[in-house]
């Protein structure tokens, strides 16, 4: 999540939804890449709305993950999968437009605000709801999906409470816990930052209670993880719960999630399909955080899929959203 550099069996019954792939046929016409913009706060939110070259049977907005990380999923820390760009052509491939977006302040939405850190959930909230409405008069769809990955479905849940316009909600490696928690898990599943917890701890729950936190009270090493710069943004996203938000949500909503994804487990995504009855929950046992395939059990393997643009996405990560929301 932004601030937060350590954060860095599919329904019986819907099962026919997500029948293989379906493929482009061999010398069909490559779907068209159009730049799209929306006013942001001092200055453009920028993006790219990828048209299915074949009849368009659905619209969809990508909302990106945490920290910097562009609009085909990218993120200078050391991702080069490109996720997005290649869901966007997947989806292209099955008749569903797709909008892959850059958040304000970074790449192409630099100019929208002086800093890119001081954002917060509802920003994010505002700027979705900005994309919706371009997407909706760019394709003529009566309605848009969100397709949500990591920190992108926290802001997916969030803005399927105020944005109109909404077909439903794809959430993809979501976490299913509040922010805070998983900050909280992973200092402690680390055995040498015990001399921090307490007041790790601390910090973490007076944000989460909305109140700031003095950087002269943390001891050094945390000065990182709760710099003033991001405390508006932990104090926003503290707040929510994303299993409360889910159990609020009326519309279509999918869970997928990577059996093999070392960022967020499937015990969140199960916890978020717990919160919603309705909501169908797709496993895909080898996928993994960027959504490829990752043959084996070894952290290396699964990293080293973070640096390989030109791996497909794994086996049915396109298939099972494209079987969801086309109607």
């Amino acid at each position: 999540m932004r601030g937060a550099a350590m954060f860095s069996g599919l329904l019986a019954a819907a099962a026919a939804a997500f029948a293989a792939p379906l493929h482009a046929e061999v010398g069909a016409a490559a779907p068209e890449a159009v730049p799209l913009e929306v006013a942001g706060p001092q200055g453009p939110l920028a993006g790219t709305l990828l048209r299915p070259a074949a009849a368009q049977t659905a619209a969809a907005v990508i909302l990106p993950g945490s920290g910097p990380t562009d609009r085909n999923g990218n993120n200078p820390a050391g991702v080069k999968a490109a996720p997005y760009r290649l869901l966007a052509e997947g989806l292209a491939a099955r008749g569903i437009a797709t909008l892959r977006i850059d958040k304000r302040g970074m790449f192409g939405s630099e100019a929208a605000v002086a800093d890119a850190n001081a954002v917060t959930i509802p920003d994010y909230v505002a700027d979705t709801a900005a994309w919706v409405e371009a997407l909706r008069a760019a394709t003529g769809a009566p309605c848009v999906w969100l397709i949500g990955h990591s920190e992108g479905g926290l802001i997916a849940l969030a803005a399927a409470r105020e944005v109109e316009g909404l077909c439903g909600l794809v959430l993809v490696a979501a976490p299913g816990r509040p922010l805070g928690d998983v900050i909280k898990a992973q200092l402690r599943a680390n055995p040498f930052n015990a001399p921090l917890l307490p007041a790790a701890e601390a910090a973490i729950d007076a944000l989460a209670a909305g109140n700031r936190v003095d950087p002269a009270s943390l001891p050094a090493p945390l000065l990182p993880l709760f710099r003033p710069a991001v405390q508006g943004f932990l104090i926003s996203a503290f707040a929510l719960d994303p299993a409360r938000l889910a159990a609020e949500v009326r519309l279509p909503l999918l869970i997928v999630q990577g059996g093999k994804d070392i960022q967020v487990p499937v015990s969140d995504a199960e916890r978020l399909k717990a919160a919603n009855a309705g909501a169908v929950l797709a496993v895909l046992p080898d996928a993994n955080h960027v959504l490829k395939d990752v043959a084996g059990q070894s952290r290396a393997d699964n990293l080293a899929t973070y640096q390989s643009p030109d791996l497909p996405l794994g086996q049915g990560v396109v298939a099972t959203i494209a079987g969801f929301i086309r109607p």
